[in-house]
């Protein structure tokens, strides 16, 4: 090691070191992160007692209900003093509210059907009525007692979980009923209330909670208030905020599980940037520290979300995957949220659901962003969807053709964009087909491996005076592989597809089997898909016809066999795939077919290779750029020279 070295170690040890100085947090801001630390730790303290509160009011109302008399002595006032006593001790306020019937109130438009529980007054089922599930069975986004809505806080030194309460429906908009069944028309709402009363409630001094839904009978979004009214004396009055768990299992609604499971997930919007969301295909758990406007629990086509009309403080939201067994259910999913909440007035927490499809312009219509869910690609990708594809697509959906036909159109119109694109690659190829003698006379000249560099050299002295780029039909490639990736984002994603059947296939949105297979095949499947079927095999030709045509004999040892494997590829990764997407690369392989003979027709080699032949007999004027690179080339060889 010479001294130079020594002496630049030293520098950068020394430069290492006073970055290390200067860079070294204050006393005020070592005391600012403890601070932080210290918070964090309260928080998380504060959030395991709060778990641990909920897991003993849980074992203790299990055991009063143990503790309950039971029905064959329920009349005797005794019991009846022991089963008051003990639902006053576990309950306070709330003691009346604990007991009730469990009955059922059905809202009803034209789009949609909900049902509220009159335990815990939340949404317990949701059916949208204009669509089915693969089976042809009503379309039911989720529903049970296993579906939580439920709202917890402290009253009287009790954990309260508005789950465990009996509500009252309160009709506020007048309309007829029977049998607690509210249906309205297409351009009606109605207004229903489901209000929990403490014990402490009179008609003078009011006092309840309630959870008012407004349904529209045009709109798959329901607003959804929290209001609390003279309960200042009930919720504890250090409360600031109110902790909602929603949990949902989603039920599969499409033909293929498996896409279905890879599209499913929670997505949430921070209130301040974008939307974001739980990887598919993974279970996992996510914190929301900062502020949340909406949180979904989204499937392939539907979803349902839950949307502040301000904010949500914060939030964690989870999914959990079944397992394939139990065929019927996908994941389950888990939002625990915080709302603001003020003890010292009466409130209303604004809020909306919103529960249908994931059709672009639906959701797109009411400016929250909630289109995000749907996965059209990354930026480039994603624009080329939005704005050119999907306003396409609505176009030639608005005469009402089949879907397959619309299929065909989209693929014409975007071939006859690319058109151009295509043909400057054929003639580029062209080209090169045409030098193919010359570059096989550099090759029998330059035979031998140490040799390489020297045969480079000289193809590349060629191409210049040939005034042919190597390369020009790299670039009309590039151009057309954004189209090609946005249409592979598209159609598993459109909704349109959705149950839209199409020669053999009954679903264009999912995989087309023309024969079950008895059993399963790796990587396959246990079916037959014609489409992905005949795009193999379409691919396979384009293949064939495109080595003869375009081959240049410049392609790398091997890469022969390799377009030939990637049709194999193809087959079994398309096979579970949408029909839709299998028969839109189908089409662009014949229609390519088609262009490659036309070009072959409208271009002629002869008078390219006349052009070649007058180019290279032309004087090679040198560029700026390659006369810097000879001269720097020549100050090093002479700078040798004087070492030497």
């Amino acid at each position: 090691m010479n001294r130079d070295n020594i002496i630049g170690l030293i520098l950068i040890f020394a430069i290492l070191i006073g970055f290390g100085i200067l860079n070294a947090p204050s006393e005020e801001e070592r005391q600012e992160m403890q601070r932080r630390q210290d918070s964090i730790a309260a928080v998380q303290q504060a959030d395991q007692q709060r778990i641990r509160e909920a897991e003993r009011t849980a074992d203790s109302l299990n055991q009063t209900e143990r503790e309950l008399p039971t029905q064959e002595n329920i009349d005797s006032p005794e019991q009846d003093s022991i089963r008051e006593a003990s639902l006053r001790d576990k309950m306070g306020f709330f003691a009346s509210a604990a007991t009730g019937d469990s009955d059922l109130i059905t809202l009803e438009s034209d789009i949609m059907k909900i049902k509220l529980s009159r335990q815990g007054g939340h949404i317990q089922s949701v059916e949208l009525k204009e669509y089915q599930s693969w089976e042809k069975e009503p379309l039911i986004l989720f529903s049970g007692e296993d579906n939580v809505f439920n709202i917890q806080f402290y009253s009287a030194n009790r954990l309260i979980s508005t789950s465990d309460l009996f509500f009252e429906p309160q009709v506020k908009t007048y309309h007829t009923q029977t049998d607690n069944h509210i249906r309205i028309s297409d351009q009606d709402s109605v207004v229903v209330a489901m209000r929990v009363y403490p014990d402490n409630h009179s008609p003078e001094n009011p006092r309840y909670m309630e959870f008012e839904y407004t349904l529209h009978g045009n709109d798959y979004m329901i607003d959804f208030n929290i209001n609390t009214v003279g309960m200042q004396d009930v919720i504890a009055s250090n409360i600031t905020m109110l902790n909602l768990d929603w949990q949902a299992d989603l039920e599969r609604l499409e033909k293929s599980r498996k896409n279905e499971m890879n599209a499913t997930t929670v997505y949430y919007k921070y209130f301040n940037d974008e939307v974001d969301k739980i990887r598919e295909t993974k279970d996992g758990t996510e914190n929301l520290r900062t502020s949340v406007k909406w949180i979904s629990f989204k499937q392939q086509f539907f979803t349902s979300v839950l949307i502040a009309g301000n904010n949500f403080s914060s939030a964690v939201v989870s999914t959990s995957s079944y397992e394939e067994e139990q065929d019927q259910l996908l994941k389950r999913m888990t939002a625990s949220i915080d709302i603001p909440y003020n003890s010292r007035e009466d409130n209303t927490i604004p809020m909306h659901f919103y529960f249908g499809p994931n059709h672009f312009n639906t959701l797109n219509a009411y400016d929250l962003q909630l289109e995000e869910q749907i996965p059209l690609g990354w930026v480039l990708f994603k624009m080329i969807n939005r704005y050119f594809v999907i306003p396409v697509f609505n176009y030639l959906d608005s005469f009402n053709l089949n879907y397959g036909i619309i299929i065909l159109l989209l693929t014409l119109l975007l071939k006859l964009i690319l058109f151009p694109i295509a043909y400057k690659t054929y003639l580029s190829s062209a080209r090169m087909r045409v030098l193919k003698p010359d570059i096989e006379e550099l090759t029998q000249k330059y035979p031998k491996k140490e040799d390489a560099m020297k045969k480079q050299q000289a193809q590349m002295a060629l191409y210049k005076k040939a005034g042919v780029n190597p390369m020009a039909g790299c670039v009309p490639m590039l151009l057309q592989f954004p189209f090609l990736i946005a249409m592979f984002r598209f159609f598993p994603a459109s909704f349109e597809l959705r149950q839209e059947g199409f020669l053999w296939a009954d679903d264009l949105s999912s995989y087309d089997s023309i024969y079950d297979l008895p059993f399963t095949i790796p990587w396959y499947g246990d079916h037959v898909s014609l489409f992905t079927l005949l795009m193999a095999i379409s691919t396979v030709i384009y293949t064939h016809m495109n080595s003869q045509m375009m081959n240049t004999g410049t392609q790398m040892p091997g890469m022969k066999t390799m377009m030939y494997f990637m049709p194999v590829m193809l087959l079994f990764i398309f096979n579970g795939f949408a029909a839709g997407l299998s028969y839109y690369y189908f089409l662009a392989n014949i229609i390519t077919f088609a262009q490659m003979f036309a070009f072959r027709f409208m271009i002629d080699e002869d008078k390219i290779r006349a052009k070649i032949e007058a180019n290279k007999k032309k004087p090679v004027k040198k560029s700026s750029w390659q006369k810097r690179l000879e001269d720097m080339a020549k100050q090093q060889q002479q700078q040798k020279k004087k070492r030497k």
